[in-house]
């Protein structure tokens, strides 16, 4: 397996032969040198914003410095790549629409922005010397004292050589040994290299390409990836009901109607008997097959929306339930089933445990939220998990980013008040899912 950055290199046999130290050695070179660039850009940047401030020409230059950071923090991404192979995604998102206006505002709110724009700062004023201390210290100092008898060849005239003008070697066997002693420290100088290198990989990564990702993107993406599956569940229900409606039941309906034929057409008897019984078995199953087609998705619902969908859970309902919805436009498809199904569950719990004699549901869309009310006059006492399936609706809710909460003091009344934040459809479009 292949080194993937330089710290798990140096930790190999044969480190000073590779590659490593010498991409580690291009790694600080480079930095040392946009380092420079970038103090230059800065300093022009920043002294002519502060000279032209009152002018609209200093604006845009003060704007500029705010973004200075977003090139700096690309170049660095790329140059991470000669001592770091791990990828470095760029955080930044997409801008929501196209103009200037539309991904300056983006970025400006970004916190990679600023942060990418202290790491420039920091880049500038303390970085890049430290990246040219460590090239010099590790490379450029053993290299020059490799190179004594060179210097003695060429400059002293075979007597003398002056070693980073420090000292003087006289003589060739003095040459050759600090030659030697040079040989040793490129090799010390190798292992320098790559931790100098290593440190400010780390330290770039850190600030700029961390590799557990933007902690405010990653949270974005668990809330996309988990509306889409509820957008893939409430896509596999609609399926599972259109095949149940055009295939099961149209069997059934057809099986039916054999059997109603055939109980009219036999004498009177057992075969009669038991064909009326089949017949009635055949009704049954198409009636439980029908409930349980619209229990789940009720074509009202995607038809008619929200509104036509409760008045029905209503009209089905054992307990009389009076409805009160002000809901003037389509919602987007998920939230409208979830707050179907909360309602058609509360109804259902309302018939079965709270002995009510009238329930009612109330809300509409309203300061960008859905908000629904579902209450009845029974003896109270519901609780969240005590079998009544309230547990599962709050879930499905809050997919959604909604809210469900209840009251049920002992004695009643009963309120369940669901709010989803939503914005309605576009007139003249069909529902979609968030």
């Amino acid at each position: 397996m292949h080194p993937r950055n330089a710290w798990q290199a140096m930790a190999r046999p044969g480190y000073p032969l590779s590659p490593w130290p010498w991409r580690s050695a291009g790694y600080l070179l480079t930095g040392a040198v946009t380092g420079v660039v970038v103090l230059a850009c800065l300093v022009v940047s920043v002294t002519a914003g502060g000279l032209l401030a009152l002018a609209l020409v200093g604006l845009p230059l003060l704007l500029g410095t705010a973004l200075a950071g977003i090139p700096v923090a690309r170049l660095e991404r790329l140059r991470l790549r000669l001592v770091d192979r791990d990828p470095a995604p760029d955080p930044h998102r997409p801008p929501p629409g196209p103009g200037l206006r539309v991904w300056l505002t983006t970025r400006l709110r970004e916190p990679a922005t600023w942060r990418e724009l202290g790491h420039a700062l920091l880049f500038a004023c303390l970085l890049w010397p430290v990246d040219a201390l460590a090239l010099t210290v590790a490379l450029l100092f053993p290299v020059a004292v490799t190179a004594t008898p060179l210097l003695m060849a060429t400059v002293g005239d075979g007597r003398e050589a002056k070693v980073l003008k420090l000292w003087t070697v006289t003589g060739w066997p003095a040459a050759f040994a600090v030659a030697a002693l040079g040989l040793v420290l490129l090799a010390l100088g190798a292992y320098l290299l790559g931790a100098a290198a290593g440190a400010r990989a780390a330290l770039t990564r850190l600030l700029i390409a961390p590799r557990d990702g933007d902690p405010d993107a990653r949270i974005t993406e668990l809330t996309r990836s988990r509306v889409r599956l509820v957008d893939a569940f409430e896509t596999e229900r609609r399926r599972i009901e259109r095949d149940l409606h055009d295939g099961a039941q149209q069997r059934l309906v057809a099986l039916t109607m054999t059997l109603g034929l055939a109980r009219l057409d036999a004498p009177p008897g057992p075969l009669a008997d038991q064909l009326a019984k089949a017949h009635g078995e055949a009704e049954g199953a198409l009636r439980e097959l029908r409930e349980l087609i619209h229990g789940i998705h009720p074509q009202v619902l995607a038809d008619y929306g929200l509104e036509a969908a409760v008045a029905d859970a209503a009209d089905r309902s054992a307990v009389p339930v009076d409805v009160e919805l002000g809901l003037s436009e389509r919602l987007p498809a998920s939230v409208e089933a979830a707050a179907y199904f909360v309602v058609r569950e509360a109804l259902a719990n309302v018939a079965r445990h709270s002995g009510a004699r009238r329930a009612w549901v109330s809300g509409g869309h309203r300061d960008g939220r859905l908000v629904l009310e579902i209450g009845d006059d029974g003896r109270g006492g519901a609780r969240a998990g005590a079998g009544s399936g309230l547990t599962g609706l709050a879930d499905r809710v809050s997919v959604l980013d909604g809210r469900l909460s209840l009251s049920s003091p002992a004695g009643g009344p009963t309120l369940l008040r669901v709010e989803i934040p939503c914005n309605p459809c576009t007139p003249g479009t069909t529902p979609r899912t968030l």
